[in-house]
C-alpha cells in the first residue's frame, strides 16, 4: 500500500512512521509535513506545506495513495475554542476532503484520543471539537474511516520526537498497563492496527483501546 502520513514530527506520528517503514505491506509513505523530519529511508519521501489548510497547491501529488494515517494534532491547552477548531476540526477536514476527492478507495485514519465526545455537546472543550471532527470525516465519501482513540502509549524504540510528559511519565506504562489495560497500549499496535484497516477492515469506525490491540492482532 501506499500511505500518506501527518504527524511525522510528534511522538504518535513518528511512531506510527516507524511502524510503517519496517512493515512488508507498505510499499511507501509519503510524509504530510509542516517541517522537514530529518529521516531518510528507501520507503520515506515529504511533502512539506508549512499551513494544511493550502493542501489544495499540493493536490496533483496526492493522487494514487490507499490510506492516510492522520496523527497531526495539536494540545488544547491554552486555547479558545475558535482557535483550537482551527487548527483540529478546519485544518483535518481540509486535508481529508482534499484526499477524498483524489482518492476514493483510500482508507482515512484519523488519531483522535480517549474520551472524545461523539455527541460533540459536552462540557469538554476538546472532546467536544475532536468529537465533530470525527463526525464529519465519517460523512466523507472514503471507502472508509476510522477515528483512534489511544490512552497512555508506549513509544517505538529509536524514536526522537518524544513529549516531555511521556518522558516524565513514562515510569507508569507498566502499572498502568496492568492496573488499567484499557488505558494503556504500544504505539507499535496503533501504527500496526492502522495498517490492518486497510488490509483488513474493522466492524466499527471508533476505535478503542481494545480495539486497536484487537486490530493490530490480526493476521
Amino acid at each position: 500500500m501506499n500511505v500518506i502520513l501527518t504527524g511525522a514530527t510528534g511522538m504518535v506520528g513518528e511512531g506510527v512512521l516507524l511502524v510503517c517503514l519496517e512493515h512488508p505491506a507498505v510499499q511507501h509513505v509519503t510524509v504530510l509535513t509542516r517541517r522537514a523530519t530529518g529521516r531518510t529511508h528507501p520507503k520515506l519521501s515529504e511533502l512539506i506545506l508549512p499551513d494544511f489548510l493550502e493542501i489544495e497547491s499540493l493536490s496533483a501529488q496526492l493522487s494514487g495513495y490507499d490510506a492516510c494515517f492522520f496523527c497531526a494534532g495539536v494540545s488544547s491547552i491554552g486555547m479558545n475554542e475558535a482557535t483550537f477548531t482551527k487548527n483540529t476540526y478546519d485544518t483535518t477536514l481540509k486535508v481529508a476532503t482534499t484526499l477524498a476527492q483524489r482518492n476514493p478507495n483510500m482508507v482515512f485514519d484519523y488519531v483522535s484520543g480517549r474520551g472524545t465526545d461523539s455527541s460533540a455537546q459536552g462540557r469538554v472543550m476538546w472532546a467536544r471539537v475532536k468529537g465533530r471532527t470525527e463526525n464529519a470525516i465519517l460523512q466523507l465519501p472514503f471507502r472508509a474511516a476510522y477515528n483512534f482513540r489511544p490512552g497512555m502509549m508506549k513509544a517505538m524504540p529509536g524514536q526522537q520526537q518524544l513529549l516531555k510528559t511521556y518522558k516524565a511519565l513514562a515510569w507508569l506504562y507498566p502499572v498502568l498497563k496492568v492496573l488499567a489495560p484499557g488505558w494503556t497500549c504500544t504505539l507499535r499496535e496503533v501504527g500496526e492496527a492502522m495498517i490492518n484497516t486497510v488490509l483488513k477492515g474493522y466492524h466499527q469506525s471508533n476505535i478503542e483501546v481494545k480495539d486497536i490491540k484487537a486490530l493490530a492482532k490480526l493476521s
